[in-house]
């Protein structure tokens, strides 16, 4: 099934989902939920990590949210003006309280702008453009902007306010230094103003939730307690499942699918993830760590990365690996992201032989060695990838050392730079191709711009079309600007797209749930029966 076709059966069972919940039952209920991996910190502004965000959505809040439907809607802020075409008013919902029961003011928004800010803050795209967020009075704030910005209110959305008092009396108004190993309070412990209340934390064991009565909304969800358990095996996962233990997952085993749509203990919610599984090289450094060529960097080379590339079979992946449950990619944005089209999205085709004269023209008849980092619990079936993968680029030579670990521990090596390629999944939170060019494209600041890119890329023509998509305002101007960047990213293969993945959910015949194609399970829009 096209993936667009999904995208609108996800939003159907969406429309059809929300009545249930309305009429969900008076007595509540504890939600069960497994996935493979857990989070990385409580730490709201730490690590842009989705299965991080999506149980941090539950107690932190932004000024915006998406609705069921993903449209930019209100949340701590109820309305937003165009003060001038580089200043927005927000004006801020009253009433409203922290778990802690203090008042959500003017002064959490512009404490969190500032934490969010801060180097260690992976999270910094999430207010891109904006230079200063400015009191108006307790319940009124000014975004003061760069330049115009097209999808401010899309990158809010990942926003997370924080209580000021309580980071200044627990001293944790710096933000983690996850890469450094480092703890503080806000890393175990959160205060946010959500509709569920974190009750507790045990890392790679499970963290508990319980519904917060006092929150701002109402909560239709007859969803009390909630219980998320990160469970790494594939059967110790379908087992919990089958056996009662699970109410909800959302990490299926590919190869156990087509068992559990059969079975009728179980309930399968299909739906597409814009999400797109890649290579990154690193590009940027003068030689290679953990190679065997020294003195110079043989993936600086476009023919190398070109080679790489033209080595894997994206299609035998996809049916022997992924079962058929991803699209093979060519571009660095699925389906369902603006910016996507099927033309560019075309992978590169297999070739061998080809693959090899470009190796010899590059200095590289006989191949080289390096170190591959992969994550073996948070993508679909992602260290069986990589293997396949070591095995395809075997065929020219190509001796890939396979490090693959937890990660938490992998995102710590790949985020200082401790690595010849790694892979990664990137979900795109705003639903726009600018998300992922700048973050892992553009050249690295100490803003925004290639927060993400620990690759080194540094493409002068990526950076002059990225700062103009981000203030041009003109939608056909800028999408030809982001058309045009995602084709150069692939002209180069600056990155090495595999695959979008997609994400059936499976859960107990009695639980309702709305399909998230940004990988973010909601218990508000969730009924246990």
């Amino acid at each position: 099934m096209k993936l667009r076709t999904l995208l609108s059966a996800a939003a159907l069972s969406a429309l059809m989902a929300l009545p249930v919940q309305a009429q969900a039952q008076a007595q509540t209920q504890t939600l069960r939920w497994a996935a493979q991996n857990d989070i990385l910190t409580m730490d709201p502004h730490s690590q842009n990590h989705a299965t991080t965000l999506a149980l941090l959505q539950h107690a932190y809040e932004g000024l915006v949210r998406y609705s069921a439907k993903y449209e930019v809607e209100p949340a701590l802020a109820t309305k937003w003006t165009m003060v001038s075409p580089t200043q927005v008013r927000f004006e801020l919902r009253r009433g409203v309280k922290f778990h802690d029961g203090s008042p959500f003011t003017a002064d959490d928004v512009v404490f969190s702008f500032g934490r969010v800010k801060q180097p260690n803050a992976t999270l910094s795209a999430s207010v891109s453009g904006v230079t200063e967020v400015r009191k108006v009075d307790d319940h009124t704030v000014d975004f003061i902007l760069a330049a115009p910005n097209p999808i401010l209110l899309r990158n809010a959305i990942n926003f997370y306010i924080m209580s000021k008092s309580w980071s200044e009396k627990n001293r944790t108004t710096n933000v983690q230094d996850y890469k450094a190993k480092e703890e503080n309070f806000a890393s175990r412990n959160a205060m946010g103003t959500g509709p569920y209340r974190i009750t507790a934390w045990m890392p790679e064991q499970r963290l508990t939730m319980t519904r917060n009565d006092g929150w701002w909304d109402k909560n239709t969800s007859n969803v009390k307690d909630v219980v998320y358990t990160p469970i790494k095996s594939d059967p110790t996962r379908v087992a919990a499942l089958l056996s009662g233990d699970v109410d909800l997952l959302t990490d299926l085993p590919t190869q156990d699918v087509a068992r559990l749509r059969a079975d009728p203990k179980v309930k399968i919610l299909d739906g597409p993830e814009v999400r797109t599984i890649f290579l990154a090289p690193d590009v940027g450094s003068a030689e290679l760590k953990y190679s065997s060529v020294k003195g110079k960097n043989p993936f600086a080379d476009k023919r190398v990365r070109q080679a790489l590339s033209m080595a894997i079979d994206r299609v035998a992946i996809q049916r022997n690996i992924m079962r058929g449950l991803s699209i093979p990619a060519g571009l660095m944005v699925a389906p369902g992201v603006n910016g996507h089209t099927d033309d560019l999205d075309q992978p590169a085709k297999v070739d061998v032989e080809g693959a090899k004269k470009l190796l010899a023209e590059a200095g590289y008849p006989q191949g080289f060695e390096f170190r591959l980092n992969c994550p073996n619990n948070r993508y679909v079936n992602d260290e069986e990838i990589c293997q396949a993968i070591v095995a395809m680029w075997a065929k020219l030579g190509i001796k890939a050392s396979l490090v693959a670990e937890n990660m938490a521990t992998f995102s710590q090596k790949f985020q200082n730079f401790d690595s010849s390629m790694y892979l990664l999944g990137w979900g795109v939170a705003t639903y726009d191709a600018q998300y992922t060019i700048q973050a892992l494209v553009r050249t690295r600041t100490a803003g925004a711009d290639g927060n993400f890119n620990f690759s080194k890329i540094s493409d002068p023509v990526v950076d002059r079309l990225t700062d103009a998509m981000k203030v041009e305002t003109d939608n056909t101007k800028r999408n030809a600007e982001i058309r045009e960047a995602l084709l150069r990213i692939k002209d180069e293969v600056l990155l090495i797209p595999l695959h979008h993945q997609m994400r059936p959910w499976a859960m107990k015949p009695g639980v309702t749930t709305i399909h998230r194609s940004d990988d973010r399970p909601e218990a508000r829009y969730t009924s246990v029966n």
